[in-house]
């Protein structure tokens, strides 16, 4: 049985984030009394810890950031049985002129040297600039579309750097029309089973933090993958392990599947079968027939998709075990 904590503001009697001064804590040479005078503002924080599990990892996060003023609103703890590891995820409000950035990082990373930590990132989304992403796209455009919205919207708290498809569009098309209405580069590159153009994908994507896979039907190489060296993010029309390669949903179909699905995951050497994200689910029935099976596949895969983008950058994905995930 895995353990899983769950800690919020909502019961400071028992955690006390919300009312504690947690004077104990004190990095070496620091003292809350000089600290300046809080600013009208409060800005919203995220950090994440992954460690070797061990006694008062909470307490000194939590002392860390009250020290400096900031408040938990809420946290997340996740220790697996048996393996001796600790996740948490933590979400504070903080005074910008009392804790500054850079002196938060330093704070951090102090804890992170205290318990030997795997993992320590802390992210303030007002100071910190957004995620930088490519997408690729081939010939399909649903996924591509939605996440394109969702930029423009706000929902999705990236920078599209640019978006390369295998497949050229038309200057007329939707897709078209809005990249160039919104500054976005778009490169077509032919792709031949002999050369995929991948040194010229990653000259395109190397300031990039992640990439998206938008229903690219290509297979990015080992090489690729090692040589670019960040995340990649793909979305699957199947509910992993189940139906990997090709034609998900024919093969979905001719199973007789009673619900079908989508899952987000990350890229690996081997096909299909990168850690999981996020999966979605819907119900069919003998009714249905491979057209709306697809229908309804594509209306799985773009929330799908974007659920996952939306988590990693949330900082809500964290790597368990091999080939696994842990996602507040």
């Amino acid at each position: 049985m895995n353990l899983t904590r769950r800690i919020s503001s909502t019961f400071p009697q028992v955690i006390g984030f919300a009312k504690r001064s947690f004077s104990s804590f004190k990095f070496p040479g620091d003292s809350s009394d000089s600290l300046p005078a809080p600013s009208s503002s409060l800005t919203h924080g995220v950090h994440v810890f992954h460690c070797p599990d061990a006694v008062g990892i909470v307490a000194k996060l939590s002392d860390c950031i009250a020290s400096r003023g900031g408040n938990i609103l809420g946290a997340d703890v996740f220790v697996p049985e048996k393996n001796n590891v600790f996740y948490s995820r933590s979400e504070f409000v903080f005074d910008p002129v009392k804790w500054p950035r850079e002196k938060m990082n330093k704070d951090f990373l102090k804890l992170s040297k205290m318990f030997n930590a795997t993992r320590s990132v802390v992210r303030v989304p007002d100071l910190d600039p957004k995620f930088k992403i490519a997408i690729l796209a081939s010939k399909q455009d649903h996924c591509l579309v939605e996440l394109l919205h969702g930029w423009q919207d706000g929902k999705l708290p990236v920078d599209i750097t640019c978006v390369i498809s295998n497949h050229d569009r038309g200057p007329n098309t939707h897709v078209s029309r809005f990249l160039e209405r919104n500054s976005i580069p778009y490169h077509s590159l032919h792709t031949a089973k002999e050369n995929k153009r991948e040194g010229e994908i990653l000259e395109l994507v190397l300031d990039t933090d992640f990439l998206v896979l938008a229903r690219y039907m290509q297979i990015l190489s080992g090489h690729f993958l090692r040589t670019y060296g960040k995340d990649v993010i793909n979305i699957h029309h199947g509910l992993l392990p189940s139906f990997k390669g090709g034609h998900p949903s024919k093969q979905a179909f001719e199973a007789g599947v009673k619900l079908i699905g989508a899952t987000s995951h990350f890229v690996t050497e081997e096909l299909d079968s990168g850690p999981i994200i996020e999966q979605m689910v819907e119900r069919v029935t003998h009714r249905d027939n491979l057209r709306s099976f697809i229908q309804k596949s594509e209306n799985l895969e773009k929330q799908c998709l974007v659920k996952a983008i939306k988590s990693y950058c949330e900082l809500r994905v964290l790597p368990y075990k091999t080939n696994k995930t842990v996602v507040f």
